[in-house]
């Protein structure tokens, strides 16, 4: 008979591997973002920023899976930075713009090669990548979906 508790045991659970290994990857970044003074989720937005250039506040909070009490402090503190500007949508006030500056946009040069610096310090295959790729977004997928 098993051990009822088997399940509770650190070395059992998916999600340990996967919160250690984020964290592990945002520290590895580190020291490339501190370079251009963002943290690990003010870089991503700004991809998101140098992606599409102008989205509806909750439209970035879907693509960074953030909810608008995390996304507000950090858009403010990006608006403070200079590479975004926040308003009021003309047809819907309820509703709110971010949009790129120029100095946002300056920044994506300083950024451009920090994937491939990052890429250097986590040395797998690109088979391997893109199936850890595929099965990440299929989780958050489901997790997502169950949410609704």
């Amino acid at each position: 008979m098993g051990d009822k508790y088997e399940a509770l045991k650190l070395k059992n659970q998916l999600c340990f591997p996967l919160y250690a290994c984020s964290k592990e990857i945002v520290k590895a970044y580190k020291p490339y973002l501190d370079e251009i003074d963002l943290t690990y989720t003010q870089y991503i937005t700004m991809m998101v920023m140098w992606e599409h250039k102008e989205l509806r506040v909750k439209d970035v909070g879907k693509y960074l899976y953030l909810d608008s009490g995390t996304l507000t402090p950090l858009l403010k503190r990006l608006e403070e930075k200079g590479y975004i500007k926040r308003q009021r949508s003309p047809e819907d006030e309820r509703d709110l713009i971010v949009t790129i500056t120029e100095s946002g946009e300056a920044l994506r040069k300083k950024a451009v090669k920090i994937p491939e610096k990052l890429g250097a310090c986590v040395d797998i295959d690109s088979e391997k990548a893109q199936a850890l790729y595929s099965i990440l977004y299929e989780i958050i997928g489901k997790l997502t979906d169950a949410e609704k």
